[in-house]
């Protein structure tokens, strides 16, 4: 790799990683108490797919261990968030539903969130928006290949 190469790699992964932080920063601190970033995420998965999904499913979607999502969803079944049952067809797999607690609970984060989302969108402006998308979706789908996921 040559050297302006390796410079503009590490400036773009230098610049994602700091927005990330700093994204992730601000929006835990306008999410409802007691809710999490990885909470917020899979109710919101849950809402977008209208479907229960497993916690397997869950872990590949968000890239984490089975573990993780394990965790994660027993703080939110915990909460009354999530209603997680064995799955019919195979007594050793278990099926996550959101629950109407779960429903309410991403609505209010989403209401909290989508204020520091626009006010994003607008300073940056919307086709500069637009015109950025493609490219950090192509980034995504190439690490998650690279991931063999």
């Amino acid at each position: 790799m040559s050297r302006a190469r390796s410079d503009l790699a590490n400036a773009l992964f230098s610049e994602l990683l700091m927005a990330d932080q700093l994204a992730r920063n601000r929006l835990s601190k306008v999410l409802p108490r007691g809710m999490e970033l990885s909470h917020f995420g899979v109710l919101n998965l849950l809402v977008r797919q209208q479907e229960e999904l497993s916690p397997a499913d869950l872990a590949r979607a968000f890239h984490v261990t089975r573990g993780a999502m394990t965790n994660t969803l027993a703080k939110l079944e915990w909460a009354g968030y999530v209603h997680i049952r064995p799955d019919w067809d195979d007594a050793r797999r278990k099926m996550v539903a959101i629950s109407p607690a779960g429903r309410a609970a991403r609505d209010a984060a989403l209401a909290a969130i989508t204020p520091l989302i626009d006010d994003a969108v607008q300073s940056l402006g919307e086709e500069r928006l637009r015109q950025t998308i493609p490219v950090l979706r192509a980034l995504r789908q190439r690490l998650v290949e690279d991931d063999g996921l």
